[in-house]
């Protein structure tokens, strides 16, 4: 429903341009030495990934906010909704950033390279 947009690309990880593979070589979020892994180009539309060297270290700075969104919404609802206590606020957000740092590792990777290129629905149909 939502392929040929770029919150499709975003949260599934596929090529920002066909929308036809994903972009990286694994899909375990949870394996340390695979999660940063990409492909060099898409196999079915040829689109090369790290546009210039060092391309996805714009990507820090979306994961900065992508983490900082992830922890106000840890707050919100600990203070707020189960009125939990400040220290222990603090344990669950550590415990939250830690546990989903490969997710944010990702989105952030994914949000970074669909400011830069667009869905192209001639080279979605290319083969």
């Amino acid at each position: 429903m939502l392929k040929g947009t770029k919150l499709y690309s975003i949260f599934t990880g596929a090529c920002p341009v066909c929308h036809n593979e994903s972009m990286y070589t694994s899909s375990n979020l949870y394996n340390p030495s695979k999660t940063q892994e990409m492909n060099e180009r898409c196999h079915h539309c040829d689109t090369k990934y790290k546009i210039e060297p060092s391309f996805f270290y714009g990507s820090m700075y979306v994961s900065y906010g992508v983490g900082v969104g992830i922890a106000m919404v840890a707050f919100f609802l600990g203070y707020f909704v189960f009125e939990l206590s400040r220290w222990t606020i603090f344990l669950v957000i550590t415990s939250i950033s830690i546990v989903s740092l490969p997710i944010v590792i990702r989105l952030s990777r994914n949000i970074w390279i669909n400011i830069f290129m667009d869905f192209d629905e001639d080279k979605a149909r290319l083969k």
